[in-house]
């Protein structure tokens, strides 16, 4: 276990884990999060994580590709970089820059 955080606007914890391999899963919880599979706080598997070293790299060859990108955002609680996407069945995709 890395960190359990309380995100009070939010009411809901995250719980991060970190295995010996360097992979990481977040927990969520949230108070009523929606039914619909491809929003970002829904209930069950929320979506995949990939990690970049660099966003506007990534972001820039995505869209070479025709991928859209939500705009790039700066997590709150750990200071990085990270935007959304669509897969081809309009499940989000994340993409997180780590240092």
């Amino acid at each position: 276990m890395i960190a359990e955080t309380y995100r009070g606007e939010r009411d809901s914890y995250k719980l991060a884990l970190e295995f010996s391999d360097g992979s990481k899963i977040e927990l969520f919880s949230f108070p009523n999060p929606p039914k619909r599979l491809n929003y970002p706080k829904a209930c069950g598997l929320r979506h995949l994580a990939l990690k970049v070293k660099d966003m506007g790299s990534c972001v820039s060859y995505l869209a070479n590709k025709g991928v859209s990108c939500e705009s790039i955002k700066v997590d709150k609680l750990t200071k990085m970089k990270y935007t959304f996407c669509k897969d081809l069945d309009s499940l989000p995709v994340e993409f997180y820059q780590t240092y």
